[in-house]
């Protein structure tokens, strides 16, 4: 970008200047510290950065336009001048009649897609009568047993004319087909449908745990869904590879970046194993990040993570169809980060955070709730995060030009790092006979927790400020309010899925849960059965039981 002659002018002005302006007023104020880091992985910040810091890169080539590959700039032509980023806000508690409640509220208030949370037992794939379920039913959010809760749950909400986001892993095919059942019921053809299923079980071995079968199982049917999606529900994401969980899990921002993309590698493979074709199914491929309070590192980490995955889709896979190149993403902003004291903080953080998101190029976005960190958020704090992005949208001005931190000597020179970093991280991860050998041998858990560990260490030694925790602290009063989940609800819950069972053909639905294990015994797709058995109204326990019987479960410590 800049020929030598003007990058040797460069090197010798600064110089200059750190000699003749700089280093004076070193000599006499100093430095608020004596090392500036990024937030996470130690990069050291520069006080200044110029041409010089990007010399190697060339526009065209690694950078580039909008909509054009590399994609640095955004896989999208127009960004946010044709469409502004789907605003998506995570609900989803206790029963489907709720849910519906809120659904409407959030749709009334202009946000633009859904986002739908699971309590746990339906995560795990256990019905809210099950000795698993006591407890937790209706917690972590909406409780679905059967195919009348997932109908109760989009009532009056026409299903072409909204995008559906469903944070799902192991039981993903069971709640996919249940949405494209209720699809079907509405008329709604299926080609018409829009959304995505996070559907991401590697990541459960690495950071959360909710899988329910070993891996080889799993990852046949992920390949199922997509296979069956490609040719019948082409508009529907397939999998939603997270970033997010390994971020909260304590990674580093490169780290986030490479063992999201190595999963991502890692499902690719197992779709080629299977007979497929690459650009037949890698255009639906989705991944899912999240945003943290370091603007600038963040916008960096999203452009390094487009620049990378196309990169790697071009070198190992020769992808030849632009979308199966592109890196389209999700982002939350971090629970990790939200703080019990001073709670109103939180909106600040959040907004610092969407910000990032923004500038990187988001595709989708969920902002936080305040009090998301002592319990589910309130209607209140709710309407305040989907008001943070269109605040974001409708008056900053960040979404009316594109990438408008391109070009950024600090910002491309800091892209450029994380993605040789990550890119390192995945070599190393190459060299352990790939991702599932990784997790399987600990490594890549290790590096998540030694990472955790250090910027643990770094708060508790007053090295990491967090504001309102070990600085800038008040005295307050606990808040109260609060949203709590009535323990009633689980009873209706439990009520509810007996009434289902009693009022079923189970003679019907016997047959669909024998024809399903008998499909996963041999080597058919599996979406049609599941479809069949969601219609005659088989149970998420009753579906997961019949693959249970025939792949069984995953043990932790046994090998992947």
């Amino acid at each position: 970008m800049f020929d030598e002659d003007d990058l040797q002018s460069i090197r010798e002005g600064r110089e200059e200047w750190e000699d003749e302006t700089l280093q004076p007023t070193l000599d006499r104020f100093g430095e608020r510290k004596e090392e500036f880091t990024t937030d996470t992985g130690g990069h050291e910040v520069d006080p200044l950065y110029t041409p010089d810091d990007i010399s190697d890169l060339d526009y065209r080539d690694d950078i580039g336009y909008p909509g054009e590959e590399p994609y640095t700039r955004g896989v999208y032509p127009t960004m946010y001048r044709g469409r502004l980023w789907t605003m998506r806000q995570y609900a989803g508690f206790s029963t489907a009649e709720k849910t519906n409640d809120r659904f409407h509220y959030l749709l009334d208030e202009g946000q633009t897609g859904l986002s739908m949370a699971f309590d746990l037992p339906t995560q795990m794939g256990y019905d809210s009568d099950a000795e698993m379920a006591a407890g937790e039913v209706g917690k972590s959010g909406v409780a679905i047993d059967s195919l009348y809760d997932m109908e109760t749950v989009f009532d009056g909400i026409p299903l072409d004319e909204v995008s559906t986001s469903m944070t799902i892993n192991a039981p993903a095919s069971v709640l996919l087909a249940m949405y494209i059942a209720v699809g079907d019921r509405q008329g709604v053809d299926r080609s018409e449908l829009r959304g995505t299923i996070q559907n991401d079980v590697l990541k459960e071995y690495i950071a959360r745990n909710t899988y329910i079968y070993p891996p080889e199982p799993s990852m046949r049917i992920i390949t199922d869904i997509f296979e069956f999606c490609a040719a019948e529900v082409p508009k529907f994401n397939t999998i939603s590879i997270s970033g997010y969980h390994i971020r909260e899990a304590g990674s580093t921002a490169a780290q986030e970046i490479a063992f999201t993309l190595a999963d991502g590698l890692e499902y690719v493979e197992t779709a080629i194993d299977a007979g497929l074709e690459v650009d037949d199914f890698a255009p639906q491929l989705s991944f899912f990040f999240a945003a943290y309070n370091n603007i600038l590192e963040e916008v960096a980490k999203f452009r390094a993570a487009r620049r990378l995955w196309h990169s790697l889709m071009e070198e190992r896979y020769g992808a030849e169809n632009p979308k199966s190149k592109q890196l389209k993403f999700h982002t939350q902003t971090a629970g990790s980060t939200l703080t019990a004291q001073q709670i109103e903080n939180n909106v600040v953080r959040v907004a610092y955070q969407a910000l990032a998101a923004v500038l990187g190029g988001t595709q989708s976005l969920h902002t936080n709730g305040k009090d998301e960190a002592l319990s589910l958020p309130t209607e209140e704090s709710v309407r305040t995060a989907l008001r943070t992005q269109q605040i974001l949208a409708h008056e900053s001005g960040a979404a009316d030009t594109i990438d408008p931190l391109g070009g950024s000597y600090y910002v491309e020179h800091l892209t450029d790092e994380l993605e040789q970093e990550a890119r390192g991280i995945i070599d190393e991860i190459d060299e352990r006979d790939g991702m599932r050998n990784a997790i399987e041998e600990q490594w890549v858990q290790r590096q998540i927790q030694d990472a955790a560990f250090e910027r643990q260490r770094e708060v508790e030694e007053n090295e990491r400020t967090i504001v309102g925790v070990n600085e800038f602290t008040v005295d307050e009063e606990p808040t109260e309010d609060v949203a709590e989940v009535d323990e009633e609800d689980e009873k209706l819950q439990i009520e509810r899925v007996e009434d289902v069972r009693s009022r079923r053909d189970d003679e019907a639905t016997e047959a669909a849960l024998d024809a399903l294990r008998e499909a996963a015994e041999g080597d058919e797709n599996l979406m049609p059965y599941i479809i069949d058995a969601v219609k005659a109204y088989a149970t998420t326990g009753e579906i997961c039981n019949a693959m249970r019987d025939v792949f069984e479960e995953y043990q932790p410590g046994t090998a992947l």
